[in-house]
């Protein structure tokens, strides 16, 4: 009978045995997923501030501090979006504070390389806005590039931009600029006068003058440049109107005309070596070599580079 209630207590013994095994092994399946499950919880929730925070930086325009969280988020997740565009964002207003032009290459290959990977993956109301920035950033790139190969990428993304819907006070100066810069003067000349919706600038409607001469339309040129040199308040502006009038009229035969232009511009900027260029040829023209020469060597003097001068000089020796 003993033998009996031993057996029996064995066999009560076992299930509780098992349910102890069962419950410890569940405890230690619990500790090993709160072992990985932690730190991802952790970096979720770290997640959540940084974001918040990233958005309070861009409002206060604290660009090195986007800069720098935003790259610290894309150290864990290389292809997080937000601090994507927000770094690129930041990149981008960072290199145009850069007094040194190394450092300006930097932020903006940056800047093109973050808003790329962000523009693979925007939505579609983020896209356009990315778009934009991209092609300014390239702008920018252009700019810093001695060789120019840039503009072809800037005008890609801004008509982008605008195909998508976005608008933007600058951006058809932009495209004009870029236009410019590729000789595609019909072009650059439409992007201008598009521009000139959101802002009439003395700039701007220089920009355009200089097409229009480009593109051999001076009468379409004159009235820009009429109106810059009589109520422009920019000297520098007013007086390179006066010299691309004093152009124009050379150009038309003009010749007192033109005169009077060059001359008004060295009363005001002694240093003008176009202006002593033109005067130059209009000696020339005139039959007084010896005038002309004289102006071309003042024009080296200001511009030691000067190539028209410098054409001129070596051609009549």
């Amino acid at each position: 009978m003993r033998g009996e209630k031993n057996t029996a207590e064995t066999v009560k013994r076992r299930p509780y045995g098992l349910r102890a095994a069962v419950i410890a092994a569940l405890c230690a399946a619990c500790i090993i997923s709160l072992f990985f499950l932690i730190p991802l919880i952790m970096k979720k929730a770290s997640r959540i501030p940084a974001s918040a925070e990233l958005d309070n930086l861009w409002k206060n325009a604290d660009y090195n501090a986007v800069y720098d969280l935003s790259s610290r988020i894309l150290a864990d997740n290389p292809f997080q979006n937000r601090a994507l565009t927000y770094r690129g964002y930041a990149a981008f207003f960072l290199a145009l504070s850069q007094p040194e032009p190394q450092e300006a290459h930097i932020y903006i290959d940056t800047a093109v390389n973050s808003l790329r990977l962000a523009l693979m993956q925007a939505t579609k109301r983020t896209k356009p806005q990315i778009e934009y920035m991209l092609g300014k950033t390239y702008f920018q790139k252009n700019l810093l590039s001695a060789y120019h190969y840039y503009a072809d990428s800037a005008v890609r993304y801004l008509t982008e931009a605008l195909a998508s819907g976005y608008t933007a006070k600058d951006i058809y100066e932009y495209l004009g600029l870029c236009y410019a810069d590729l000789n595609m003067t019909e072009e650059s000349i439409a992007a201008f006068t598009e521009a000139l919706a959101f802002s009439d600038s003395d700039t701007l409607l220089l920009a355009i003058a200089r097409q229009y001469c480009k593109n051999g339309q001076t009468e379409a040129a004159k009235p820009y440049l009429y109106r810059i040199k009589n109520t422009g308040t920019d000297e520098i502006l007013v007086l390179t109107c006066a010299r691309l009038l004093g152009d124009i009229y050379f150009s038309e035969g003009n010749i007192e005309a033109a005169q009077a232009e060059y001359e008004a511009v060295l009363k005001k900027n002694p240093n003008d070596a176009d202006s002593y260029y033109g005067l130059g040829l209009i000696y020339e023209k005139e039959g007084d070599m010896i005038r002309a020469r004289a102006a071309w060597r003042k024009a080296l003097k200001a511009q030691v580079n000067h190539a028209g001068a410098l054409n001129k000089m070596d051609a009549k020796k």
